[in-house]
């Protein structure tokens, strides 16, 4: 692995994403988060509008860059900037959204083009507010929302996560890097 590393956190308004980065951060992150003035409204007080920035320090070399993209397609242009260099895609979704079989649809589409070259783990989010669907239920929804997609081989880890506690989001860290490098899982 390289010395400085780049990981992408994705996924729609509200299913934690800055609130990941900035608990997995060993450094004060830099949020471009804005009041909210449409739909999201609805959904929470404040968005990110270009990204959210955390580094998460491995060892004394080796450090891995965490960005944290708009969950607001509006705002679409910044996932082409964010995503170049990148070792993998941490797709976060939101359990209590109206429609979550469509966000994972809708997300893995918009990387379609980062996520033919590198790893993607999915975070499900909020499954304490709703159990459904669960874990199981998206690896059965994958084979339909990717058909036109010849990209997710093997079928990506996905887990249960709350974005404010640490070790579930090192957890959704440590598969990409897993899925990036097997040997890491050899080492002490």
């Amino acid at each position: 692995m390289r010395e400085d590393n780049k990981i992408i956190f994705t996924g729609p308004v509200g299913a934690g994403k800055t609130t990941a980065i900035s608990v997995l951060s060993d450094v004060p992150i830099i949020s471009t988060d804005a009041q909210a003035s449409d739909m999201t409204l609805n959904r929470k007080g404040h968005t990110t509008v270009a990204m959210d920035y955390g580094v998460l320090k491995l060892d004394e070399r080796t450090k891995i860059h965490l960005y944290g993209t708009p969950g607001q397609e509006r705002f679409d242009f910044m996932w082409d900037i964010l995503t170049t260099g990148g070792l993998g895609l941490i797709l976060m979704l939101d359990n209590t959204r109206p429609n979550p079989k469509k966000d994972l649809h809708f997300f893995l589409h918009a990387f379609k083009d980062f996520i033919v070259e590198v790893p993607v783990v999915i975070g499900i989010s909020k499954t304490d507010v709703k159990t459904r669907p669960q874990p199981e239920d998206y690896v059965n929804m994958l084979p339909e929302v990717t058909t036109d997609l010849r990209m997710l081989n093997p079928i990506p880890p996905i887990f249960e996560v709350d974005g404010r506690r640490k070790d579930d989001v090192k957890n959704l860290v440590m598969a990409l890097l897993y899925s990036i490098d097997p040997g890491l899982g050899d080492q002490p």
